[in-house]
């Protein structure tokens, strides 16, 4: 990132070619077609031009390297639009972190540069259709090292992207003598291997929206594909889960920003029994709902984004911005809905596509409820072990004194 852009300055030319490039071409993009990938590559090569592509991601790598904290902010108007995040190269930034830091120099080699240029596609498989994910080390997949080659077995879904991905990371039972988390650890699989069998598409709400099930047939890849050591896939996927969960959020306040704004301006356009919505105290009452919702869900996560950037693993704030955001992102465009009517149901406005999505935010990335249990088991257990309590204030003191 050159010295003399400011982030702000980038902040703004995101959102203009947010507002500009890729909102005329959504219902290009929704169809899923030779039309759409055709539509995609004109505004990743566009973006390049202008100088927003991969923005987040490590220069050594063939990013920007705008810091964590500015990038944070910059997520906020990518997420206004789904196709912005592969438009903009920032669809993965997770990926190719997680790439250059723990995978082989083969691949390192092979996938982060074009991964970091948009010319590659990566997937991630870790869900599976017969468990409760909410429990992964119930995973079934398993790998088996057999004469410096992986075996692996078994089945997962809503592995994103894989159709189109070089390769997915899998998370995959490798320690058969070791309980929990330490039984599991995430090979690099190519897409291209045969024993990877993509059984089918999986529709969501309705949404046929790249979330595949996958087969993993005595798949065979070499020891190297293994990422960092054995037994820390749970490990690794928490730092690649930490900062992703805190652009999610930003992503939903794009999302809540866009719907909040499509109510205002409809509040203004309609008229009731005399007089504008705008003037209904129940409607001013969205309106007062849906800012306070925003504002506050948006505090919170630039709160766990100032940990993380500061070092913490800030679980207890990740964990509540998950749930925090997710119901606003779903309120407000709820609210949004109501406000448009019957027009508000159809796909003449982007209203539709974004609550199907806003549902699925409160399961994707570990549902509500284990969020919830596992902030209130954390607080808690400060009042056991050492009567210290929760001081808020004190908290963000620390936070503060960094």
């Amino acid at each position: 990132m050159s010295k003399d852009r400011d982030w702000r300055q980038v902040r703004s030319e995101v959102k203009d070619f947010v507002e500009n490039e890729v909102y005329p071409a959504e219902s290009i993009l929704n169809e899923k077609n030779d039309a759409s990938k055709n539509k995609m590559k004109e505004l990743m090569d566009k973006a390049k031009k202008k100088n927003l592509w991969a923005l987040g991601h490590p220069k050594d790598i063939g990013g920007q390297g705008m810091p964590f904290m500015e990038y944070v902010y910059v997520n906020e108007v990518v997420g206004r639009s789904s196709g912005a995040t592969v438009a903009l190269g920032t669809h993965s930034l997770q990926d190719s972190i997680m790439l250059r830091e723990f995978a082989s120099d083969r691949w390192r080699d092979a996938y982060l540069e074009p991964l970091v240029a948009g010319e590659i596609f990566p997937s991630f498989g870790m869900t599976e259709p017969d468990i409760a994910s909410s429990d992964p080390t119930q995973l079934q997949t398993a790998a088996v090292l057999e004469d410096g080659e992986w075996v692996i077995n078994g089945r997962k879904w809503f592995t994103s992207g894989a159709a189109n991905a070089t390769y997915t990371t899998v998370m995959c039972r490798t320690e058969l003598d070791v309980q929990g988390h330490g039984a599991f650890s995430m090979i690099i699989v190519p897409t291209d291997n045969p024993g990877y069998k993509i059984i089918r598409e999986t529709p969501v709400l309705g949404i046929h929206g790249g979330h595949y099930e996958v087969e993993y047939d005595n798949v065979r890849v070499p020891e190297e594909n293994l990422l960092g050591p054995r037994g820390h896939g749970f490990i690794i996927a928490q730092r690649r889960l930490g900062p992703g969960r805190i652009f999610h959020c930003m992503r939903w306040l794009g999302q809540a920003q866009r719907a909040f704004d499509l109510m205002c301006r409809r509040l203004h356009e309609r008229e009731t029994f005399g007089s504008s919505l705008a003037k209904k105290q129940l409607m001013q009452k969205f309106v007062f709902d849906s800012a306070c919702e925003i504002q506050a869900s948006r505090q919170l996560t630039l709160d766990a984004a100032k940990r993380i950037d500061q070092g913490d693993d800030a679980r207890i704030e990740i964990g509540m911005i998950k749930v925090v955001g997710a119901q606003m992102v779903h309120n407000v465009i709820d609210r949004a809905i109501q406000v448009h009517g019957a027009k508000g149901l159809t796909d003449d406005t982007p209203l539709s596509l974004m609550y199907r999505h806003a549902r699925e935010a409160r399961i994707y990335d570990g549902p509500d409820e284990v969020h919830i249990q596992s902030v209130a088991k954390r607080i808690l257990r400060n009042y056991e072990n050492n009567g210290a309590g929760w001081d808020f204030g004190e908290r963000d003191a620390t936070l503060d004194s960094k």
